[in-house]
């Protein structure tokens, strides 16, 4: 067989010569706007110029601060295509984990959208090896409104500020090669709830194989016919491999920008008929109220990740859409799609709360990637009954190895190399995976653990109740007790009693919470996860 590398120049060149007519749209402050991927790929080669024209080195750290829009879209295959290294930049992380990434990834430009250059400027001084600025203008609130003082020369660190259009116009359009397919292609750090965030470091093999796992049926399905509205940010886990997989096989790709409000998106699903739309279930949440009464009649998917998806919210999705939400785990560090919770074929004649049961889990682990649940700190798995739990644990071709320059990377990798995920599930006879909890969220009571997540599921069951999280608090007696944070619906009204009661016919005596807080949000962090690390040190410091 002949031996061709697997590299992103394939993808490429896939929408470059077969679906040049196929659109990427990107929702701006000012409308709409639509290019083609004949036009996307030729301003992506000349973006390939400007990489070259600002000296940028040839495996160089190319970082992009900025929204999903065609431009960052540009960015994800010019930077890996022209064999250098693209680093998406969390917006949301805080400004010290954000020089801490910069500079510990040596990135040599940044490419950063106008609204967003206001959080970016205070940081500069602080980027130690920083050698270019790049704007890319997204539209009104940008730079000087989003700084609230105005940006002169001297707020930049000495940078000048560089136009991407003007860049691009002067480019020269190059051609793209990569030899080697484990050659690094983009690196993601992650979230940083604990210590300083841990950089992930992608090859052109690993993205290419998670490009086709996700293609795949039986996973998220991209094809040709879709329109992909990738609400999960291309900052985070590589927009879960939509924005690959939609280039590859020419999918007609729709780009929220900046404005990722229930409305907003809801719009974007509706008026460009949108057939997969992908996010985290807090975006969900705000989504469904504004799909009432509209047509959505084209969505055939509704990927879900990131946090658990409450039972209530996936049968909310089906009662008003007719598709319950599609379930996916994974994490940076499995590039991110391990596995998609789809029904087998003779499960779909189960009554609706059996599959509603079945679709709480997580699925089969994909095509490609191995996983199993193991007793605490060994590699004894645990009997495949889907009760028996133990922490979950993975490898495959887009699992990393390990973490970038990092020694902490000897705690999340088992002696004989396998990424230990944090999470603790179940397994069934049929490798159908249940997420239990993650480790740190585990409420230990009389010896007893208890499943915060197990709690928020029945809580958030309860129809005035928007969202709940629970974390432990210290208790003499029993070491840890169950603490609910509720958030209720607008203008409804329930007592600390009444949630209780609530949960007492649905739980054990001893797993029923002993305190009730309503509180205003559950805090998120960075990537739209519930911050119980935030309300832990409100309530339990």
């Amino acid at each position: 067989m002949q031996d061709t590398p697997l590299t992103i120049t394939h993808l490429f060149g896939r929408a470059e010569q077969y679906f040049a007519h196929k659109t990427v749209t990107t929702a701006t402050p000012g409308g709409r706007q639509r290019v083609t991927y004949g036009e996307w790929a030729e301003r992506t080669r000349r973006l390939g110029g400007v990489l070259d024209t600002l000296g940028i080195a040839a495996d160089g750290r190319v970082a992009t601060f900025g929204w999903n829009t065609a431009r960052h879209l540009e960015l994800y295959f010019a930077a890996p295509c022209s064999g250098r290294v693209l680093h998406t930049l969390n917006i949301r992380l805080f400004p010290e984990q954000l020089t801490y990434i910069v500079n510990h990834a040596d990135d040599e430009v940044i490419f950063v959208d106008r609204s967003l250059l206001g959080l970016l400027a205070p940081l500069l001084p602080t980027f130690e090896r920083l050698r270019h600025l790049v704007l890319m203008d997204d539209g009104p609130g940008g730079g000087r409104a989003a700084s609230g003082d105005g940006e002169s020369p001297d707020d930049l660190a000495g940078h000048e500020l560089l136009d991407y259009e003007e860049l691009l116009a002067a480019a020269e359009a190059v051609d793209f090669h990569v030899d080697d397919e484990n050659q690094a292609a983009s690196m993601c750090y992650t979230s940083g709830t604990t210590g300083h965030p841990k950089g992930v470091v992608y090859s052109h093999r690993s993205t290419f194989l998670h490009t086709m796992g996700v293609m795949m049926a039986d996973s998220l399905g991209a094809r040709e016919s879709d329109r992909i509205l990738p609400v999960v940010p291309m900052f985070h886990a590589n927009a879960w491999g939509l924005a690959h997989a939609g280039v590859a096989c020419g999918a007609d790709l729709v780009m929220p920008g900046p404005d990722l409000s229930g409305p907003a998106i809801a719009d974007l699903v509706v008026e460009e008929r949108v057939t997969v739309a992908a996010g985290v279930p807090t975006i969900w949440m705000q989504v469904l109220p504004q799909l009432e009464g509209r047509d959505t009649s084209h969505l055939r998917a509704i990927p879900c990740g990131g946090s658990a998806v409450p039972p209530a919210l996936s049968e909310a999705y089906r009662r008003q859409t007719g598709l319950p939400i599609l379930q996916a785990w994974g994490m940076t560090e499995t590039s991110p799609v391990a596995s998609v919770c789809r029904l087998d074929a003779d499960q779909g004649s189960l009554s609706d709360e059996e599959q509603s049961h079945l679709r709480a889990g997580v699925g089969r682990i994909s095509f490609g990637v191995e996983c199993r649940v193991v007793e605490p700190d060994t590699t004894t798995p645990v009997p495949r009954d889907g009760e028996s739990s133990g922490e979950l644990q993975c490898a495959g071709p887009w699992i990393a190895a390990t973490y970038y320059h990092d020694e902490r990377a000897g705690d999340s990798f088992t002696a004989d190399g396998w990424l230990r995920t944090g999470d603790v599930a179940t397994m069934d006879e049929r490798g159908r995976i249940r997420l239990v909890d993650r480790t740190k969220d585990l409420i230990k009571s009389g010896g007893e653990w208890i499943s915060s997540v197990e709690l928020e599921n029945e809580l958030m069951a309860h129809p005035l109740i928007k969202e709940a999280a629970v974390i432990g608090i210290p208790d003499e007696r029993w070491g840890e007790r169950p603490m609910a944070c509720v958030v209720l619906e607008q203008g409804a009204e329930m007592s600390a009693d009444d949630v209780l009661a609530h949960l007492a016919p649905r739980l054990a005596k001893w797993q029923v919470p002993d305190r009730v807080e309503f509180i205003e949000e559950v805090p998120k962090t960075s990537v739209g996860k519930f911050s119980k690390k935030t309300l832990r040190e409100r309530f339990a410091p």
